[in-house]
């Protein structure tokens, strides 16, 4: 009996053990799980943290992505890894051979009065004296005039001023032949039909698309400005008047501009949202899409297009594109795949952005964050497509100075993005992801020295927009969208082609365009002609001219 009350005990005993054992185990692996939570709870933290920082950065911090190629008191990172990568790919003093000379950054001289008004006409007042003061106040005699001297300079604002003019035809009869009851009557005309829409004349219609398209003022701010001149002009009126009229007269010239593009060959896009309060079959609130399709650095006129649509489909650019056979320079939307003839072309500045954005709070300078070593390939690459670009003008010339200077960088590049393991959900895991996903056509642009390095040039063309949405936010329906892009693309290739907007746009709508023209008449109203250019010039010249007689005719200039 004692025996087996023994080997009772130890079989409790036993029992308990492995009890505790289990106990320990499943206490362990809460431990263990509770540990993981608290990893994931962190790196959420940490992640949360960096997206503050960004945010703060980006709120308050400077708006340039520019960083310095080295580091004072450090060693040169990029030469280092490069040389460790492939000795032969890049020799360091090659590439020091192309630094520029550290000097004193100079001051830019501040222009004079004469250089900043130098294209407004010179009106010469003189400070007479009174009858009186004309006297000598010793003897009486009457004063000489001896000479002039430079008191100081004014800029004079002349306000518009409205006109109603009110056209008449003259009739005229040969008093002979009405004797004879042959009536011959003749009647005075101009050659012009008024063929624009409303009563507003051609310049009136630009004015209020300059207004509103490049100084980003609504129509119901401008309806108010029209209202200090005595003259009710409603923001309906206003909407129709640019509507019309640009479809009727400025998509003949909007479409040859896009034919014009498509013969490029080489492209850049870039699109922003646009709301549009009436689109059959939508909501008011639901997105749609501006977009911008643009010439690059190929050494041809600048041609600046804006085209409106209801989504941000891929099919967009695709129909848009359509016989378009060159590089495609956009940013990271897939959508652009689609455009089956275009090879694209990674934008540079997008992912120094990223890479930028990646940095830790505090750690610019830190060499031993990946994404400040990232940083350094990107802003040698900026480094040398600035010196090349500088230096070199033929397209040959920048493409073989590429391929000597900025492949081994970009394949020094992509081989350090191999190598980046970050954390999941970090700014530097959305960095490399970002990367990953374009590198495929991260070299393209060194295949063609057409290419452009960055996508720079479409987000500056498409700027202007985002500005004026920020003033009058949305449009009422897709009529006015579409009359907005064609506008838009009016005024910027004004702007592109360094002439007059409001003059420009006043001068096709005196020209009125058709579809009935050929190319060949339509080349004769493009703004890079230089035929055009030299109206423009006069027309502004003597609308400045015009301000200054309105004061009275200037004196001569000695």
């Amino acid at each position: 009996m004692a025996d087996s009350s023994k080997d009772i005990q130890l079989r409790e005993l036993k029992d308990m053990i492995n009890d505790l054992k289990k106990m320990i185990k499943t206490l362990q692996a809460t431990v263990d799980a509770a540990n993981k939570r608290e990893a994931v709870l962190t790196q959420e933290r940490d992640n949360l943290k960096e997206e503050i920082d960004l945010l703060r950065k980006k709120l308050f911090g400077t708006s340039s992505e520019k960083r310095t190629l080295d580091i004072p008191g450090q060693l040169n990172f990029f030469n280092e890894a490069e040389l460790e990568q492939d000795p032969e790919a890049a020799k360091a003093e090659d590439l020091e051979a192309l630094l520029p000379e550290k000097t004193a950054k100079k001051r830019k001289a501040r222009a004079t009065d004469a250089e900043r008004f130098k294209g407004v006409p010179v009106e010469k007042k003189y400070l007479e004296l009174s009858e009186e003061e004309k006297l000598c106040p010793v003897c009486g005699t009457p004063l000489k005039e001896i000479g002039e001297e430079f008191v100081r300079r004014e800029l004079v604002f002349v306000p518009a001023k409205l006109k109603v003019y009110k056209y008449y035809s003259k009739s005229y009869e040969c008093p002979q032949c009405r004797l004879q009851d042959i009536p011959i009557i003749k009647k005075g005309k101009d050659g012009r039909a008024h063929m624009l829409y409303g009563m507003a004349s051609a310049g009136t219609v630009a004015w209020v698309m300059y207004q509103k398209f490049c100084n980003g003022l609504p129509y119901y701010r401008q309806e108010k400005d029209w209202k200090q001149y005595d003259v009710e002009i409603t923001r309906a009126t206003m909407a129709n008047w640019v509507i019309r009229n640009s479809e009727a007269f400025f998509l003949p010239m909007y479409e040859y501009f896009h034919r014009k593009l498509l013969e490029r060959g080489f492209a850049m896009a870039d699109e922003t949202p646009l709301q549009v309060l009436h689109e059959p079959e939508r909501r008011a609130q639901t997105k749609s899409y501006m977009w911008l399709f643009r010439s690059g650095e190929d050494g041809g006129p600048p041609i600046i297009l804006y085209k409106y649509s209801e989504t941000r489909a891929g099919d967009n650019a695709v129909d848009f594109l359509h016989g378009f056979k060159g590089y495609l320079m956009c940013d990271g939307y897939s959508g652009y795949n689609k455009v089956p003839d275009a090879k694209r072309t990674a934008c540079w500045a997008h992912i120094r952005r990223y890479l930028t954005d990646a940095i830790p709070k505090g750690k610019a300078l830190d060499y031993t964050q990946s994404s400040v070593q990232g940083m350094l390939y990107i802003n040698q690459l900026f480094h040398l497509e600035d010196v090349i670009r500088s230096k070199y003008s033929s397209f040959d010339a920048i493409k073989k100075a590429r391929l000597e200077k900025e492949k081994p960088v970009v394949e020094g590049f992509l081989s350090w993005l191999d190598q980046q393991s970050p954390i999941r959900g970090s700014r530097m895991d959305k960095a490399v992801t970002y990367i990953q996903n374009r590198r495929s056509y991260l070299s393209t642009y060194l295949e063609d020295g057409r290419c452009s390095f960055s996508n720079n040039l479409s987000e500056n063309a498409i700027r202007p927009f985002t500005v004026g949405r920020k003033n009058w936010l949305f449009c009422d329906t897709p009529n006015g969208a579409q009359a907005s892009a064609i506008v838009y693309t009016m005024v910027e290739m004004a702007k592109a082609n360094g002439v007059n907007v409001y003059h420009y746009l006043t001068y096709l709508l005196e020209k009125l365009p058709d579809d009935r023209m050929s190319d060949d008449e339509l080349e004769l109203l493009v703004p890079w002609n230089e035929t055009v250019k030299a109206e423009i010039e006069r027309r502004a010249n003597e609308s400045n001219q015009s301000y200054v007689n309105c004061q009275g005719a200037p004196a001569t200039e000695k």
